[in-house]
């Protein structure tokens, strides 16, 4: 029987990502979680789930029974009470109850930071838990990680609200601490590595990304990918209690966790000791390739009009309409809008809707439709155009016709990723617009459909 791993925290950000690593692979996976109803159900993979917390000593003894490999992913940076005194209480259960259970390998993740500065609360906190950890005789390998780069890290979250949100910011001096991104791709293969691991000796590992980065430069990179000019303007007097108000009033962060997130940033967290690299295969990227990354997996901001009609035809009698879409034909509703918006594209140095289509009839990837170009193309199935007129952000316009038990059912979907403060203020300026223009289009492709049948 392969042994079982236990993940605690596996409803925080790094625990759900290893959750799905671990399982992807094959492993026999048990969590141990205060909300049971938080961790989404895996049909089929075995996974189980122990109701409680680290400070339930009922729940883990149950959760640790059976367990080889136990990874410790708790911190309580958003406890209202003594979080530095709960860390010490649960790592100290913790590591008596894994003894106890006859556990061989605890992994966990900790914090960069030099010991020998005066390390903010957080991360001498986490410092602490490893060696509390470490101290019943249980092997512990220590993942010691700056920033995490993914969508979902709460330092990402808070570089990418500011950044979306503010088109000039204020930089407090913590902008210019050097730190060492790791992507959470690369921390999740540390993690899972780590289970191979020869040896049963205690083991500390300083973690992190090919590069180094200040966080102003992370912001900057930031605004870079997703194309957002921000101004950064230098202020050397906005304290760390200042600031975290600050982030409460502009981002997602309640301010006592963006109190305790600054005042760690206030100390650089950089690679030192580089045997990582020497006792892992494990080769990190850099930050830009970690938010490319991110960015590319994360949808969270793009902006929805979808909607569906059925029809009393078959799926290519619905399509005919959507291939023959743009050009002359023009959008089967509101054309002289569709055409003032192409006029105004014009006066704003776009496109415009003077390029209508190659041909009339048929349609392939790469082509032009007006303002629009042909990004990908199923006869019968799918037609998804990316726009090509000026807009604060970038647009698609799909159709997909499939079949149902009812008949044949026209998705309609506009898509609208937008660049900003102003990208989102032109999407909720024209949402009217939306439901009047893409409402009877579609309407009108039906029509058009079960006219031609």
């Amino acid at each position: 029987m392969t042994p079982r791993i236990l993940i605690t925290g596996a409803t925080g950000y790094v625990g759900g990502q290893l959750l799905d690593a671990l399982i992807a692979q094959g492993h026999p996976v048990r969590c141990l979680a205060r909300r049971p109803e938080a961790v989404p159900v895996r049909e089929g993979t075995g996974l189980q789930v122990i109701a409680g917390d680290v400070l339930d000593s009922a729940a883990l003894t149950a959760a640790l029974a059976g367990v080889t490999t136990a990874y410790y992913l708790i911190h309580s940076m958003s406890s209202t009470q003594d979080f530095e005194e709960r860390d010490r209480l649960a790592a100290q259960m913790f590591a008596n109850a894994a003894r106890n259970a006859g556990v061989q390998r605890i992994i966990y993740l900790g914090g960069l930071g030099d010991a020998g500065d005066q390390l903010s609360p957080h991360l001498r906190s986490r410092h602490e838990v490893g060696g509390i950890l470490r101290s019943t005789g249980v092997p512990v390998v220590e993942f010691r990680a700056s920033v995490v780069i993914g969508s979902g890290s709460l330092s990402f979250e808070m570089i990418r609200s500011l950044v979306e949100r503010l088109p000039v910011m204020i930089a407090p001096r913590w902008v210019s601490v050097a730190a060492q991104p790791i992507a959470i791709a690369d921390l999740l293969s540390y993690l899972i590595a780590a289970l191979d691991l020869p040896g049963k000796s205690n083991r500390i590992f300083e973690i992190g990304g090919a590069d180094r980065v200040s966080y102003g430069g992370l912001m900057q990179e930031y605004a870079r990918q997703r194309g957002l000019k921000r101004l950064v303007i230098s202020v050397p007097l906005l304290t760390p209690r200042l600031s975290s108000l600050w982030l409460g009033l502009v981002t997602p962060l309640y301010a006592r966790v963006g109190r305790k997130l600054i005042d760690s940033i206030c100390h650089a967290t950089i690679v030192e000791d580089p045997s990582a690299l020497a006792e892992f295969k494990i080769r990190p990227c850099g930050y830009r390739e970690a938010i490319r990354a991110a960015l590319s997996a994360d949808e969270r901001y793009l902006m929805v009009d979808s909607r569906r009609v059925h029809v009393n035809i078959s799926p290519g009698q619905a399509f005919a309409p959507i291939r023959r879409i743009g050009g002359k034909r023009g959008w089967y509703y509101a054309n002289w809008l569709w055409q003032l918006r192409g006029l105004l594209d014009r006066v704003f140095g776009g496109v415009g809707l003077r390029r209508g289509r190659r041909d009339a009839e048929s349609l392939r990837v790469g082509d032009t439709v007006d303002f629009w170009r042909v990004e990908a193309f199923e006869l019968n199935h799918r037609l998804r155009l990316a726009a090509e007129m000026k807009l604060p952000g970038r647009a698609w316009l799909e159709f997909e016709v499939t079949r149902d038990p009812t008949g044949t059912v026209i998705q309609q979907t506009a898509t609208f990723d937008p660049k900003g403060l102003l990208g989102r203020a032109y999407w909720y300026a024209v949402s009217p617009l939306h439901h009047f223009i893409f409402g009877g289009m579609l309407q009108g492709i039906a029509r058009q459909g079960l006219l031609e049948r």
